[in-house]
C-alpha cells in the first residue's frame, strides 16, 4: 500500500504541543517530512531550552505516523533552531524567492538578485572560519552521504556548521537533510538559507524540482556558485562543508578561485576503478594548491544483518593504501550499510536519527580527525 504524504500530515495534526496549545503541523514544527515507500521520516523543530522535555511529544508524533495505513517505519527526531547572535536566520517569507539571476524556475514578477560588491581578494566568506571541500573523482561513491553526515557530526561536536550543495546538476542535500521550501531574499541582495538538524544549508535543489534538470553552460553555473558562496547569509560558522560534484570541472575551479579553501577531503570506494578517479581529484587539488585533509573509504565492507558474515563487495583497504602511498592521512572507513542508505533517502541521516549507532560513530570519529587536522590548525594560526 502506498503512503500518501497528506495522510501523514493529517495524523500529525492530532499531536498537540501543550505549551503552544496547537498541533505540531499548525505550529510549523514539522520539518522535512519525507515518505519513501513504507518509511516516513521528519523532524520536529523546537526551542533548544525545551528539547529534553519534549521526548514524549516526539514519541507521540512517531506513534501517530506509524498509525497511518501502509507505514511500516517512522523516524522522528527533535531538532533545535539556533537563535544565537550571528547564526544564520531561518528562511522567512519576506521578499520573492531568489532565482540566483539565472533560475530555470523564474516566474513572471520574480526579480534576479541585485549585483553586489565582488568577493574579497583573500577569499574569505564573512563569518565563516573554515571551508572544507568534499570531493570524489567519480560519481556514485557516496560523497553526498559522507558530506551530509560529516556536517551533522561536526555540529554534534558543538561546532556551528553550514553545508553548501555545490553539485548544481545533481543536488542531493535537500532530500538527505529533509529540507523543503525555497530560500527567500529580504532585500534582493542576500539569500536566507534553510536549516535542519542544526545545520544551515543552501542548494540548487531548493530552486528546481527533484525531477527538473539544470541545463547550463559553464558561465551560468559559475555565476550561481559564486552567489551561493558570497550572497548567502551564512551567519557565523566554524565550518562550511562544500559538497562538490564528481569530476574535476568548472565547479571545482570556481571554488578554488573564489574562496580560500581550508582543505579538501576525497571520498572513494575500495575498488580500483574508483581509486583511479580519486587520484585525479587529488591531483586537481595539488594543481590548485589546495591542502588535502585526508581520504575516506566509503562502502568499505558489508556485514550481513542476518548472519553477520562480512563481505568485501568492492574490495577493501584500497583508499587506505593509496593515502599511505601519497603520504596523506587516512580518515576512516564507512561500511556499506542499508540503514545509512534508507535514512539518507528518508531525510533523517543516521548521525541525526541514530547518533549512538556504530555507523554514526564512524562519522563522528572522522569529524574529530578533521577538527584536529593540521590544515584546520594552520588556518586558525593564520588568522591569529
Amino acid at each position: 500500500m502506498s503512503v500518501d504524504r497528506e495522510q501523514v500530515m493529517a495524523a500529525l495534526r492530532n499531536v498537540v504541543d501543550p505549551a503552544k496549545g496547537a498541533d505540531i503541523v499548525s505550529a510549523g514544527m514539522v520539518q522535512g517530512l519525507a515518505v519513501t515507500g513504507s518509511a516516513v521520516g521528519f523532524s520536529i523543530e523546537v526551542d533548544p531550552a525545551r528539547g529534553a522535555a519534549l521526548e514524549p511529544l516526539r514519541k507521540a508524533a512517531e506513534a501517530a505516523a506509524r498509525g497511518v495505513p501502509g507505514v511500516e517505519s517512522a523516524t522522528v527526531v527533535l531538532t533545535a533552531h539556533s537563535a544565537t547572535p550571528g547564526s544564520a536566520p531561518k528562511a522567512a517569507p519576506a521578499g520573492p524567492p531568489p532565482d540566483l539571476g539565472v533560475s530555470p524556475r523564474a516566474k513572471a514578477g520574480d526579480k534576479p538578485l541585485a549585483p553586489v560588491a565582488p568577493p574579497p581578494n583573500d577569499g574569505r566568506i564573512e563569518g565563516v572560519k573554515h571551508i572544507i571541500a568534499v570531493a570524489s573523482g567519480k560519481g556514485g561513491v557516496g560523497k553526498s552521504t559522507v558530506s551530509c553526515n560529516l556536517a551533522l557530526s561536526l555540529a554534534a561536536e558543538g561546532a556551528r556548521v553550514g553545508l553548501l550543495d555545490a553539485d548544481v546538476y545533481g543536488p542531493s542535500q535537500p532530500r538527505m537533510l529533509g529540507v523543503t521550501g525555497r530560500p527567500s531574499t529580504p532585500d534582493g541582495k542576500t539569500i536566507l538559507p534553510l536549516r535542519n538538524y542544526g545545520v544551515t544549508v543552501m542548494s540548487m535543489g531548493f530552486m528546481v524540482g527533484e525531477e527538473e534538470s539544470v541545463v547550463w553552460r559553464g558561465p551560468m553555473l559559475m555565476s550561481a556558485l559564486t552567489q551561493m558562496l558570497h550572497q548567502v547569509a551564512w551567519g557565523t560558522l566554524d565550518y562550511l562543508i562544500v559538497d562538490l560534484p564528481p569530476g574535476t570541472g568548472d565547479v571545482q575551479l570556481t571554488l578554488s578561485q573564489k574562496v580560500n579553501v581550508t582543505g579538501a577531503i576525497v571520498v572513494s570506494t575500495p575498488q580500483d576503478i574508483a581509486l583511479l578517479d580519486a587520484k585525479k581529484a587529488l591531483d586537481m587539488f595539488r594543481k590548485m594548491n589546495t591542502p588535502v585533509i585526508g581520504m575516506i573509504e566509503n562502502m568499505s565492507t558489508f556485514i550481513c544483518p542476518n548472519c553477520s558474515h562480512e563481505t568485501q563487495i568492492f574490495g577493501h583497504g584500497g583508499a587506505r593504501r593509496e593515502a599511505e602511498r601519497l603520504g596523506l592521512p587516512f580518515l576512516g572507513e564507512i561500511p556499506l550499510d542499508i540503514a545509512i542508505r534508507e535514512l539518507s533517502d528518508s531525510g533523517a541521516p543516521i548521525v541525526a536519527s541514530r547518533p549512538d549507532s556504530p555507523q554514526a560513530r564512524r562519522f563522528r570519529d572522522i569529524a574529530k580527525l578533521v577538527m584536529a587536522s593540521p590544515e584546520v590548525g594552520r588556518a586558525v594560526a593564520g588568522r591569529a
